[in-house]
This record gives C-alpha cells, structure tokens and sequence, in this order.
C-alpha cells in the first residue's frame, strides 16, 4: 500500500483510533501523516523535484532520437546543467520508461573474396590515429526495405569517429564505393599518405578502385579474407547504425530509406552524437576540440 493510501485511510479513521495509534500501526511518523494532511493529498516538494527530473531525462532523451542509454544520457544531462550521477539517470529512466537501444547479435554478409589486386594490411587491428584524415576505414553493408536492399558504402575517419563519406545505391558495382570516398576526398582534401583501410570485397581490390587511391594519394591497407576483426571500426558504425535507426522500424521504399540515412548520419551520428570513445563528445565536437588545441599550442 503506498503512503499516499496509508494517510488517506488515517484521516479517515483518526475520530475512532486516534492518528498516533494509526500511526504507530501503519509503521509511519505523525510528522508525516500531518505534512501530507497540510498539502492537501498533494505531491511533496520532492516529488515534485523527481518529476520534473523525469520530464529533463525524457526531453534530451526525445532530442536524441530516444537511443541512449544511461551512460550517454548522463552526459548530455550534465552539460545541461543537471548535477546527476550515472545510478540517478538511470534510476529516473526506470522511472519515466526510457530505455535505449541495445545491438543485436548478427552475422555479417558474406560477399568477402580473395583477388589478386590486394594491399598488405598496414593497420593490423590498430584503429587509433593522432589527428584527422590520418587513417580511413571503409566497408560496405546492407540495409532492408520492402523494395530490397539498398547497399550503404562508408568511410570513417578513425581519429574521431566521423562518416566523412558515404554512398547508397540498389548495386554492388564499384562505383558505389567510388562515390564514398571520392566524396571523404572533396569534402576532407586529404594530405598525401592517408592510410585507406577496408576488407578485400571485390570492388575494394577492383582497378578502378585503387587508381582512384593513387591518383588521390591515398594509401590503400586491407585485412585478411573473411576477417571481420581486421575492419572492426567500420563494422561498429554499421552496428550502431542498424541498431539506433535501422532495425527499430520497417522500410517500405529504398527512398524513404536513404532519407532517414542521410539525416542519422549528417544530422545526428556526426554533429550530435556522443562518443563514449571520444569522452561523450561527438565527432564534431572531438575535431573542433583537438584544433583548438593546436592552435593554442602553436
């Protein structure tokens, strides 16, 4: 029984047993018995305190197109002021069931072979770069509508996590690919010597695809066959995209499809996301940070 309930039966018996009697029954103060009779049945101050708590959890939470979970909730909360810990947020989400989005455990697509136009693997599992447009990961996955499938090709930029190119297309061919990176290459203008990594998928490994790299100083860097661990990064992208926009919903139309992509990806996972990897920051904000940082220590 909760208290509210407890009190509301003692002010109805009190003329017969007396309060202190109900109260010492009922195992609560008359302190307390008395506040809720002087609030009128209302919410008391702290209530009303979690309430509002509840309602700030669930707005950023909205805002973030209701994915996070505690961890990053908690850090958006706190940049908005709240002075929350990790164990309040979540508790709060219990309260206002707010639940974030969890992966599913999936195979991959199967499309990897061995050619004879490959790169030796200059990355060997090490994912980590000093500064931007220092190491690019690349890799192709597909998405499901009721149409069929539309073919996602992404590079990632492994400093910060950002998409810096991506193509969509209802192909394999090698331009889908092409159009990914040739699209990191304007909008990035990367230095000569940039390592580009991806798996030995028949359009990475293709003629055109590695003329295009060494037209553009791009070095090329593949894993082995039918190794998912070689292009780990790449492979958390398409995770964490398939897990927050992709398989919370069905797809009629390759076209509807590919807009949401676009707005996850240029709106959302790029400029506004937090990265637990990047200390809650999203890729944006990581790149902004570290040439701040270098223009004060210049």
């Amino acid at each position: 029984m909760s208290r509210g309930l407890v009190c509301e039966f003692i002010a109805a018996e009190k003329t017969s047993y007396g309060v202190r009697r109900l109260c010492r029954v009922f195992r609560i103060s008359p302190t307390s018995f008395y506040a809720w009779a002087a609030r009128r049945g209302g919410p008391t101050a702290a209530e009303v305190e979690e309430a509002y708590a509840v309602e700030a959890a669930r707005s950023a939470w909205v805002e973030h197109r209701r994915v996070y979970g505690a961890r990053r909730l908690t850090a958006e909360v706190r940049d908005r002021g709240h002075a929350w810990n990790r164990k309040r947020v979540a508790r709060l989400m219990r309260l206002g069931a707010i639940e974030g989005v969890h992966r599913r455990r999936r195979g991959k697509y199967g499309r990897r072979t061995a050619t004879t136009a490959t790169a030796p693997d200059l990355v060997e599992r090490n994912f980590t770069a000093a500064a931007p447009d220092q190491l690019w990961v690349a890799d192709i996955s597909y998405l499901r509508t009721w149409e069929g499938f539309v073919y996602l090709a992404v590079v990632v930029d492994a400093f910060s996590r950002r998409v810096v190119g991506w193509a969509m297309a209802d192909h394999l061919r090698t331009e889908l690919v092409l159009d990914a990176v040739g699209m990191a290459i304007t909008t990035r203008k990367p230095a000569a010597g940039t390592v580009h990594h991806t798996d030995r998928g028949t359009q990475y490994t293709s003629y055109e695809f590695g003329k295009a790299l060494r037209a553009s100083g791009l070095l090329a860097s593949m894993g082995r066959v039918g190794s998912a661990f070689d292009n780990a990064m790449a492979e958390s992208v398409f995770a964490t995209l398939k897990t927050e926009l992709i398989y919370r919903r069905s797809w009629p139309t390759r076209h509807e499809l590919e807009m949401e992509v676009f707005s996850y990806l240029e709106g959302f996972y790029n400029t506004r996301r937090r990265h637990s990897r990047l200390g809650n920051l999203s890729p944006a904000d990581y790149e902004n940070m570290h040439l701040t940082q270098n223009e004060v220590s210049a």
